[in-house]
């Protein structure tokens, strides 16, 4: 075969695909979440609605949503996120707000953090992390801004953190968007500067709240008054305990009944590594490195700026999430209100991860 021949081959346009690792690890892990989902739920849904499979069966319905969003984002250009991402972000913005609306925002434990809809309740701090993204990656695109970031997560961190008594979300929300800000340029002295305003500004919401300063005690003594502000973590850890090496078996959790609050949606992990111990908490994370390989590894591959940024903030944020999650079930951070992306119950996380990914197939489709 010729030089020319060859060349010709070379430059011949490759047929463009999406990154199936990526596509198959998700689709693992949705799977794997509705099931723990309905068996961390059954006994919960018979107790309040007197239906086993209630929690299951809206859970499929969010499922389907965030599929068909995923398909829809895997064949919607990214880069027309260019110019959508400023209406993107009032949107989100005016859905913060709105939960405080009465008759449309719903409170729930001395937090405003949801909107009803008719039967549909959604979590609109969801939805900002992932419009929040596609923002800064437009405003990071050619240059690093330090103005437009500095409002962003001031906004941000004042309605969720502080009016939505909603640490968890906030704490995601300005970690993924530091990772954003200094992988573009951002000034090493800014980061220097940001540590120590950091750390004032979450001892200042800490102190300053009864419940978060409880969390933190509970972070350095779990078992000091396990029927009080104590008994969330310490209910976790006797279940992550109880799981041994390889758990009790699928199904059969004691602390799903009842022991343990948000069993469904933060605490899920209790009871995965109840039933499946040491080893299957551990696949689990494994999985989730996985995502964040090729997630990372789509970023490196692109070769337009604003889809390389778009595509390691959505990757920052879903590795964050679960870091964050992880971290609190297992006393390494105080608890936090913070799903497991993909596993957790509860449609808003499901259906913005999932059109994460579906912009993270796009962009892989779209790279050399």
């Amino acid at each position: 075969m010729d030089s020319l021949t060859l060349k010709m081959i070379h430059n011949r346009p490759q047929k463009q695909r999406i990154d199936l690792p990526l596509l198959l690890i998700v689709a693992v892990l949705v799977v794997f979440g509705l099931l723990m989902v309905y068996d961390a739920s059954a006994i919960q849904g018979l107790k309040d609605f007197k239906d086993s499979l209630y929690y299951i069966r809206l859970q499929t319905i969010w499922v389907a949503v965030g599929v068909l969003s995923m398909i829809f984002f895997a064949s919607f250009d990214y880069k027309k996120f260019r110019i959508l991402s400023v209406p993107l972000l009032l949107f989100s913005l005016l859905f913060l707000l709105a939960v405080f609306i009465p008759g449309l925002g719903v409170s729930g434990g001395g937090a405003h953090r949801w909107l009803k809809f008719g039967m549909v309740t959604i979590q609109p701090a969801e939805i900002i992390k992932l419009t929040g993204v596609i923002y800064l990656a437009s405003v990071f695109e050619k240059k690093v801004r330090l103005v437009p970031f500095l409002i962003l997560i001031t906004g941000v961190t004042l309605i969720t953190a502080v009016l939505q008594r909603d640490l968890g979300s906030s704490v995601v929300f300005v970690a993924t968007a530091l990772v954003l800000y200094f992988a573009s340029g951002g000034s090493v002295w800014h980061f220097i500067i940001a540590i120590p305003v950091g750390v004032l500004a979450s001892l200042l919401l800490i102190f300053t709240s009864g419940y978060r300063s409880k969390r933190i005690l509970a972070l350095l003594d779990p078992f000091s008054d396990p029927q009080g502000f104590t008994y969330h973590i310490s209910q976790v850890l006797i279940a992550l305990g109880s799981g041994g090496l390889f758990g009790l078996g699928l199904g059969h959790s004691r602390q799903k009944f009842e022991y343990i609050p948000e069993v469904t949606t933060d605490s899920i992990f209790g009871i995965i590594g109840e039933e499946l111990g040491f080893v299957g908490g551990s696949l689990v994370i494994v999985i989730f490195a996985l995502i964040l390989i090729r997630g990372f590894k789509i970023a490196s591959n692109c070769q337009d700026n604003f889809g390389k940024i778009l595509a390691l903030g959505l990757t920052s944020w879903l590795g964050i999430q679960a870091i964050i999650n992880l971290s609190s079930m297992t006393a390494l951070l105080p608890l936090t209100g913070v799903p497991l992306p993909f596993i957790s119950y509860g449609g808003s996380a499901l259906v913005a991860n999932l059109t994460a990914v579906g912009i993270l197939l796009n962009i892989s489709k779209q790279t050399t």
